[in-house]
């Protein structure tokens, strides 16, 4: 996909691997310079290395830092800099018993997902309205709609990303300044791969992968995991100068999972 971000600058959080990744690739292609980001120096080194030797001419900055954390948030600011483009991508998953999730479970996830986006919003988000121009977009999920019943906290901390999105894309009503959330569903990444290794299984094999869609995911409508450069795509295109009238809105990447119409 091809949209034009050039004279842009973005900042992905998470973007060492996985969706994040493809989304900081995806912008880059597109024109914008990115900033990229991780909790380790050395993934972020090695993302940008990975990233320019697909795309030699890709400008790309460094922005380490750990997003759970007001002074994580506040050094990966510095470094990044001012953005027209912020994507609230960093995020942790994990599968346990819902009667035996811990408080410090329940609010590491939340410290992560949900109050790292507030935190980078809450700074740029008047910046980019001083700006007349600005793109913010929540990296949410199918499990903040259908809640998962094996990561209840997970499922809890989208929900509160797609609240954010509204109730900020409102705050900046008239401004320029778009607030979008990205739904995906399951996704093929690293993180997901490695899953299925602990299992003894590999993504490889077809039918490892339909089957755990048949039965984790049973209303998916195209029956495999969504590749995480499709869910750039999306990304890119609500980042861009084109989409100026969507804002405040829930965008489904789940390959039809949700049941819904809404």
């Amino acid at each position: 996909m091809r949209v034009d971000l050039s004279g842009l600058r973005a900042l992905v959080t998470g973007s060492t691997k996985g969706i994040g990744r493809a989304i900081a690739a995806t912008l880059a292609q597109n024109g914008a310079e990115v900033a990229v980001n991780g909790r380790k120096t050395a993934d972020v080194a090695d993302a940008i290395a990975a990233i320019r030797a697909a795309q030699p001419q890709a400008r790309l900055v460094p922005a380490p830092g750990d997003v759970a954390s007001a002074e994580g948030v506040a050094a990966i600011i510095k470094a990044a800099g001012e953005v027209d483009i912020l994507v609230n991508n960093a995020g942790i998953y994990e599968v346990k018993d819902a009667f035996e999730i811990p408080d410090e479970d329940w609010q590491r996830l939340f410290a992560v997902n949900v109050m790292s986006g507030v935190r980078f919003t809450r700074h740029y988000g008047p910046r980019m309205r001083d700006n007349g121009f600005g793109r913010i977009v929540f990296i949410s999920s199918e499990s903040g709609v259908q809640i998962p019943t094996e990561m209840i906290h997970y499922g809890f901390s989208k929900s509160a990303d797609l609240a954010l999105t509204r109730g900020f894309a409102q705050a900046l009503a008239a401004s320029g300044v778009t607030v979008n959330a990205v739904l995906p569903g399951p996704t093929r990444t690293d993180g997901v791969e490695a899953m299925f290794k602990a299992r003894g299984q590999s993504l490889d094999d077809p039918k490892v992968e339909r089957g755990f869609i048949d039965r984790a995911r049973p209303s998916s409508i195209i029956k495999r995991l969504a590749k995480p450069e499709e869910v750039a795509a999306t990304v890119a295109f609500l980042c861009s100068r084109e989409a100026s009238a969507i804002t405040g809105s829930p965008v489904r990447v789940d390959g039809g999972i949700v049941m819904s119409i809404t």
